[in-house]
């Protein structure tokens, strides 16, 4: 029996094109690339580097809240600032998750933002400001210089109900904090490298004395832990006093690869640091980032560029926010 063949008049193969050409720009419109601003914005990637520098000189600690904001946003369902968002009477905020707790210096994003809008109003994305300052910071502590794409959106909503299902908690299990990291695209060999970001920064006491009352942990050094009840003294700890300790008590502010070492003979201040060591899957890269500061740079940039395309959102999808911690009314 003869099979009919069908033909496409004119107008089926118009819309064909046509569908094709929308279904191109869209992911035109949601694609990143290196120099994004390069005509609507030249200056944007300096100025941020300028603001990055100037609030590093005047408040060190800048630098490490950089990097905590793209891991906590770009985790999040995508890189799009969302949680700089404030609470509103509309509006929840992924800020008030325990999740994000600790996090700070938000009002200097602001600072970034205020200056690129007096250069170029209405162009340059939070989200954009939230990975570039990122990048920055991290070589503000001496860290490795990454070439990072740009071209992110704002969202207009703050997904506060996600947080705790896409953002592992520090004592969760080495396989859940796997499958997290997995879920956007960062291997395990990556999640290593990302969780070294541990060498810079601090913890507060809250997250910390579980290990230390009322038996200190098995797994900690003993004279660590010693130090560590100087640091943080009550087994209750007020969440809203100034009590921490250093992630790295030698180096504090300096990116290198003594994390891994510092793991490696039982001082790390968390669980999820602790299962780096004792998990077989993780352990091997422990051992090569601790002794090759290069490798751990090297495969730290690669996985935080991945992180920092994570979903990003097209122009039909967010915003260019105004102020980063408001949606545009």
């Amino acid at each position: 029996m003869a099979t009919k063949t069908q033909h496409f008049g004119p107008s089926s193969t118009f819309i064909t094109l046509f569908l094709a050409l929308l279904l191109h720009i869209h992911y035109a419109k949601s694609d990143l690339k290196l120099n994004y601003y390069s005509e609507s914005c030249p200056r944007a990637e300096e100025i941020i580097k300028e603001q990055v520098n100037k609030l590093y000189h005047k408040h060190g600690n800048t630098a490490v809240s950089w990097i905590r904001n793209l891991f906590h946003d770009c985790m999040v369902k995508s890189c799009d600032a969302s949680i700089l968002l404030d609470k509103t009477k509309e509006q929840t905020s992924e800020k008030t998750s325990q999740r994000n707790f600790g996090m700070r210096n938000f009002k200097y994003i602001e600072t970034i933002k205020e200056a690129l809008e007096n250069e170029c109003p209405n162009i340059v994305s939070c989200a954009d400001i939230v990975a570039l300052s990122a990048r920055d910071g991290i070589v503000m502590l001496g860290g490795p210089q990454i070439e990072m794409k740009t071209g992110r959106w704002d969202s207009k909503d703050s997904y506060l109900a996600e947080v705790e299902s896409f953002i592992p908690n520090h004592n969760d299990s080495m396989s859940l904090v796997l499958s997290r990291f997995n879920s956007v695209g960062v291997d395990t060999q990556g999640t290593v490298a990302l969780l070294g970001a541990h060498t810079v920064g601090r913890v507060h006491c809250v997250n910390i004395v579980h290990r230390l009352y009322p038996t200190v942990d098995p797994t900690l050094d003993p004279d660590f832990a010693n130090y560590l009840k100087t640091r943080c003294p009550s087994p209750q700890p007020d969440p809203k006093a100034v009590e921490y300790a250093r992630n790295d008590h030698v180096n504090p502010m300096v990116w290198d690869n003594l994390y891994y070492k510092n793991i490696m003979s039982n001082k790390g201040l968390l669980i999820v640091d602790q299962q780096l060591v004792s998990d077989p899957t993780t352990y091997p890269f422990v051992e090569k980032f601790a002794a090759n500061n290069s490798y751990f740079n090297d495969q730290f940039a690669k996985s935080l560029i991945i992180l920092s395309e994570n979903n990003p959102l097209s122009g039909d999808q967010g915003e260019i926010r105004k102020v980063c911690r408001h949606v545009n009314k």
